[in-house]
Order: C-alpha cells, then sequence, then structure tokens
C-alpha cells in the first residue's frame, strides 16, 4: 500500500435506505481486486453487510470500514446504513471522512434520509460527488435527480457524464470529459467495456451538455473563466484541476451515473473518487482543544506523519475473539502497535496490542498506521466512540462526536437469574458499540430498560443480544422516553451534614436553575468563589448535579433544556468533604427543581409518508388523527411525499394503520425532531 497521503483516499457511500449504497460499494471492491466474486444483498451476501441481521434484513447496520486500492491508490471506504434509525452511525463516520459519495435512486432522486444525511455532511464540510444509480428502473431520470439536488439544497451539480437512454432504454453513458460512448459487457459481470465515437443523433446533445460543463466550471475559476472568454482551448488536464478544486472547495457537486446492480458505470465512479474527491493533505488540519491545567486554547493540527500521535476513536465494535475493538482515524503522526498511548479525555494510558487494516469481516495485520490513515486498535479498555487518543507530548482533545438522544423505551428481564450477569454484561459492551442506545433500572419498578432511537433500531438490538451474545431475556412493548424539565427559576441555599465513623461531614451550596432554549440539552456552570477550594470538591459538586439531571424530578426521566448554576459553596477544610458536597448537591439539585415548576416533555417526530397521489387524503388523515402537524408536500415521480410532525406517544402501530389506508402503497420514515411539553401530564 503506497504510503504517501496524495496517494490516499477516506470516503464514505451515503444515502436514503435502499437507493443502492451497499450494491455500489461491492461493485467498487470487485472491480478493484479486493473480493473475487460479486455478493447481492438481496442474496444475503454483500461483502459489507457482514452481521447475520443486515444478511437477513437487506439493510446495512454497522458501519463497515474496508481497504481497497484502485491505480495505485489506496482507498478507504466506509459504508454507511441509510435507515433513519441507524442515524449515529452515519454521524460518526461523516466526522472522520474526507469526502463522500451521494448515492440517488435515479427514480425517487432526493428522498428523506438522503436530505438527513446531506446536512450532516454539510455540517462536517464533506466534499460530495454524486452517483445516480439505478438507470435502468422504470421512470429514472438523471437530469430529474441531479436537478432535484440543486433545487432542495441549492448544490450547484455539474453532470460529467449523460446516459444513453434511460429506464428500459438505457444502454450506457456519455463521458463528457473524452467525449466517447461507453457501454458495458454483460458476459463478463461488466468488467470490461466498449469506447466508440458519439452517434450522430447524439452528438449535439453531447456538446451541448459539454459546454454547460465548461461554463459551470469556469464560472467558479478565475483562471479557466479568463481563458473561456479569450475562446482559447481548455484541455482536459485543466478542467479536471479545477473541477477538482471546486469539489474540494465545495463550489459544485460533480455528478455521475450507472446501474450498479447491473454492472454499469462503476469504472468510472472509483475513477471519479481519486480525480475529484480530497486526499487527506487536501483538506484542512483538524481543530483541536489544547487542555493545559486551567486553560483551554483551540489548535490546529496539520496532518503529517511526522508529527505527534494524535486519533479519533469513531466506532466501537464488539468481536467475539478480540473483545472491543475501536476503528480509529489518524490525524497525526504514527502509531505503533504494542506502545502505549494517552486517552486525552479520560486522561488514562492504554496499550494497543495490535493494529489491524479492515476488509468487512476480514482483518491484516500491520505493524502501524500513519496519518491520514484508518485502521482497528485492539486491546484498549476504556476506549468508547468519540474519545481522542495521543501523548502526553500533544493533549489536545478533538471534538467528541455528539449523538441524538434516545426516544423509544423497553422493559427487558433475564428469563433466568444465571442469564442476568450476561444481560448486564451485553448491555454494557453494546451500549459501548452504540452511544445512542443506553440501559437503565427503573428506580420504582426496578425493571430494566432500554432505550434506542426507533422501533426498528431496538428489535435490531435485541434480536443481536440473543442471537450473537446467547442472552435468554423477555421484552416488554415498545414506551416513550419521556423528559423532565422546569418551567420557571428558582434559586435554593442547601446545607448537609451527617457524623460518619465518628467524624463531621458537611457541605453547603446556593444552587439556581432555570429552563434553557429548546433542543439546547443540560448545561451546567459554577460561579461562586472557587480559589481556596479544592479540586475534588468542585468536581464532586459537578457529579452530584450531573447524576441528578440524569436521575430526573418527579418521575425519574432524565432532564432536558436544564440550566443549573451553583453560586455560592461553603467550604470548611476541617468537615468539607467529597462524599458531603456531592449528597448536597443531589439534595440542593430535588429542592430547587421542585421549587421551579417541573414539567414533563415528550418526544416529537418527524415523518415523512411517501404514497400514490389517489391516496394522499387518506395518508394526510392518519397523521393528523394522531395529533400531527402537516408541514408541507413534494411532488416526485413515483408519488407524493407529505412531511409532517407528530408525537412518538402517538406513532406506536402507525405503520400498519398507513397500510390497511393505502392498500399497502404507502411507506414513512421517521426521525427525532424536538421534546415539547406534554398536554395534560402523563397519564394523558
Amino acid at each position: 500500500m503506497p504510503q504517501s497521503l496524495e496517494k490516499m483516499r477516506n470516503i464514505g457511500i451515503m444515502a436514503h435506505i435502499d437507493a443502492g449504497k451497499t450494491t455500489t460499494t461491492e461493485r467498487i471492491l470487485y472491480y478493484s481486486g479486493k473480493i473475487h466474486k460479486i455478493g447481492e444483498i438481496d442474496d444475503g451476501a454483500a461483502t459489507m453487510d457482514f452481521m447475520k441481521q443486515e444478511q437477513e434484513r437487506g439493510i446495512t447496520i454497522a458501519s463497515a470500514a474496508i481497504t481497497t486500492s484502485w491505480k495505485g491508490f489506496q482507498i478507504n471506504i466506509i459504508d454507511t446504513p441509510g435507515h433513519v434509525d441507524f442515524t449515529a452511525e452515519v454521524e460518526r463516520s461523516l466526522r472522520v471522512l474526507d469526502g463522500a459519495v451521494a448515492v440517488l435512486c435515479a427514480v425517487d432522486g432526493v428522498q428523506p434520509q438522503t436530505e438527513t444525511v446531506w446536512k450532516q455532511a454539510d455540517e462536517f464540510n464533506v466534499p460530495r460527488i454524486i452517483f445516480v444509480n439505478k438507470m435502468d428502473r422504470i421512470g429514472a431520470d438523471f437530469f430529474y435527480s441531479i436537478n432535484d439536488v440543486r433545487e432542495k439544497f441549492g448544490a450547484n451539480t455539474i453532470a460529467l457524464q449523460i446516459p444513453i437512454g434511460q429506464g428500459e432504454d438505457f444502454e450506457g453513458l456519455i463521458d463528457l470529459m473524452t467525449m466517447k460512448e461507453l457501454r458495458w459487457n454483460p458476459e463478463d459481470d461488466g468488467e470490461t467495456w466498449t469506447e466508440s465515437e458519439i452517434s450522430a443523433d447524439r452528438i449535439d446533445e453531447a456538446k451541448k451538455w459539454r459546454e454547460k460543463l465548461i461554463d459551470d466550471v469556469a464560472s467558479g475559476d478565475d483562471d479557466l473563466a479568463e481563458l473561456y472568454l479569450d475562446g482559447q482551448e481548455i484541455t482536459n488536464e485543466q478542467l479536471k484541476a479545477a473541477i477538482r478544486k471546486g469539489t474540494i472547495n465545495r463550489t459544485f457537486v460533480p455528478c455521475f451515473l450507472g446501474s450498479a446492480r447491473r454492472n454499469q458505470g462503476v469504472q468510472p465512479l472509483i475513477d471519479a473518487v481519486i480525480d475529484y474527491l480530497p486526499s487527506p493533505e487536501d483538506v484542512p488540519p483538524v481543530q483541536g482543544i489544547r487542555v493545559k491545567k486551567d486553560t483551554e486554547e483551540k489548535v490546529e493540527v496539520p496532518c503529517k506523519a511526522t508529527g505527534m500521535p494524535l486519533g479519533l476513536v469513531f466506532k466501537i465494535q464488539y468481536d467475539k475473539e478480540m473483545g472491543a475493538i475501536a476503528f480509529v482515524r489518524v490525524y497525526s503522526g504514527k502509531f505503533t502497535a504494542g506502545s502505549q498511548i494517552l486517552n486525552v479525555g479520560k486522561k488514562k494510558r492504554e496499550r494497543i496490542n495490535r493494529i489491524l487494516r479492515v476488509n468487512a469481516k476480514n482483518m491484516e495485520q500491520t505493524d502501524s498506521v500513519s496519518a491520514g490513515d484508518i485502521a482497528v486498535f485492539v486491546g484498549l479498555k476504556l476506549a468508547q466512540t468519540g474519545d481522542t487518543l495521543g501523548t502526553e507530548g500533544l493533549p489536545v482533545l478533538l471534538e467528541s462526536v455528539r449523538f441524538p438522544e434516545p426516544v423509544i423505551s423497553i422493559a427487558i428481564e433475564p428469563e433466568t437469574l444465571s442469564d442476568k450477569d450476561k444481560l448486564t454484561e451485553t448491555l454494557a459492551i453494546m451500549s459501548r458499540e452504540d452511544p445512542t442506545f443506553t440501559s437503565h433500572e427503573d428506580a420504582e419498578t426496578g425493571q430494566l430498560i432500554i432505550s434506542g432511537m426507533g422501533e426498528l433500531h431496538l428489535d435490531v438490538l435485541v434480536t443481536r443480544m440473543k442471537d450473537d451474545f446467547g442472552v435468554k431475556a423477555n421484552v416488554g412493548a415498545p414506551q416513550v422516553t419521556y423528559r423532565e424539565s422546569v418551567s420557571a427559576a428558582a434559586e435554593t441555599t442547601s446545607s448537609w451534614s451527617k457524623v460518619l465513623a465518628g467524624k463531621e461531614n458537611a457541605a453547603g451550596l446556593t444552587v439556581k436553575i432555570e429552563p434553557a432554549e429548546q433542543g439546547a440539552g443540560n448545561s451546567y456552570a459554577c460561579t461562586a468563589k472557587v480559589s481556596e477550594i479544592p479540586e475534588e470538591i468542585l468536581a464532586a459538586v459537578e457529579s452530584g448535579i450531573k447524576n441528578s439531571l440524569d436521575s430526573g424530578i418527579q418521575y425519574g426521566y432524565p432532564c432536558t433544556d436544564t440550566k443549573v448554576t451553583v453560586t455560592n459553596i461553603d467550604y470548611n477544610e476541617l468537615t468539607g468533604t467529597t462524599f458531603a458536597f456531592e449528597a448536597c448537591a443531589a439534595q440542593a439539585f430535588d429542592e430547587v427543581a421542585n421549587k421551579a415548576s417541573p414539567i414533563i416533555l415528550e418526544p416529537v417526530m418527524n415523518v415523512d409518508i411517501s404514497c400514490p397521489k389517489e391516496f394522499v387524503g387518506d395518508a394526510m388523515s392518519q397523521i393528523t388523527q394522531r395529533g400531527g402537524m402537516i408541514s408541507g408536500e413534494d411532488s416526485k415521480a413515483s408519488g407524493e411525499i407529505i412531511h409532517a410532525s407528530a408525537p412518538m406517544a402517538k406513532m406506536f402501530g402507525f405503520s400498519t394503520n398507513l397500510r390497511s389506508a393505502t392498500q399497502g402503497r404507502a411507506s414513512f420514515s421517521m426521525e427525532f425532531s424536538h421534546f415539547q411539553k406534554k398536554q395534560g401530564g402523563l397519564g394523558a
């Protein structure tokens, strides 16, 4: 494998469910020689979908990473899930990518989940190219699809290819760079293709689109614009360099087309990854926070193999033989197998036992991994998703990955007492793997409650628990995960004292609480004079408040959108202990929160319903009956898309009702939007 950064690409494949991401990835691996047989999702044999459930359900759940090579370039590919319940997988992958391939369905164009991942990619400034897939399907329209992207996202899409026929008539494409017609040979699974001159009846159309391509690119590049306006010939090398620059700067998005299932158009797509998507050298230096004793300073870390080692754990996965393995993107320096590293956030040292390069389910051992690369570390005992790995020489904290809060819960109990420990251990492993999956014991009922992002998410996790970990457990019906907050400001002064083992433990605190903005989450601050108060006492106060926020106010649901400020600390060095201050903080929180008009918040979901025109009224009626609000409607080639929002509590069983009201022809996707005040209390 090449070591130069210039010859490396870290890319993700992202799209809506069923747009053909995994199929496209399979073809990339096949043509680049990484696999010798094409696996089909429909047959449950896709290389990237190696979890048993992925093969059974035909969807990608875990974000699989794989390394391959093409024309002397190393490509690290991360195949991400398209289902909205697995948003966390997409989010953590985008955080470490340099570029992405957005796969669109040629019939449906931009679908609801495409919008979600596109916005996430915008947030992380990820340059993209588009692959319009399924060009052989009835109703396929390349130009509609790329125009849909332009309208929805304001992206400046530029076509580098145009189709020869669409839908059932699709037979190949015209490459606007070489001005040749390309057709793939079905006899050898599309491994070879024929190039021919553009036929007379298509040459005018091709020239028109080539002219449009040059015009669009020149308008974003001063050097090309000068040549263009002077009427000079623009070479393909100049055009390619300008397209690369514009793609990396996110000025425009190059568009390609094909049918991955029919092995058409994939090799030019791999060429485009190398030609237009950035290498680790082309992206801005990663931003981090240098942690000093009392201050934090923002720093930029350049991507150099000669620098101090720095990496981000973007995924933890459990392996039956190796235990928890950590997927790491290296931003600086070099990590060596057998060496000690520092988990910067946890301020703990760890040892890397082995470093592996990933080929989906196969792992190849390597001695080291350098800046710009992605690999798996074995042996890290404490690392979690979002942790920064570095050294004492470079204690820089990379921005941790933020995840949405779980909104749906189910009760789970072991079948026998002997299964209890196994269940507890399995839940710990799975929540370390997936930060949007949490578990806790209900204080009132003693039941074990697990929470996730949706019904499918929890269904997959429970099935995995039973099949992969062999846990025998009974599962209850899904329940909504509510949140608690306050609707007014309040302040209290609280003191706590107790004699333990003949020694007095005492603490005093003044705590203020107030509601934060919707969606802001919780915040904690200490404005008391702390110059003579030990660090461990301050940590105990913070711990007491944060644990209380997690435990709730009246009903035991975690708090959200709540701002807590400690304004005074009454500390005596003879009686003040960490135990006393943690207990006092919990007591003060309880008092002040109950004075501040506590409220229950319920999760509200964004719902997108796709259905034929004749069933729009029925579909709208189904959502409004459940307290939903219609926010808009889009027309697509395949039907209408209704955009709405509705309380999660009213959405159970919606799938069955929607299908029966629309003769099984409507489908929907749902994602968490925000928490809002629940009307009528918990019983309503």
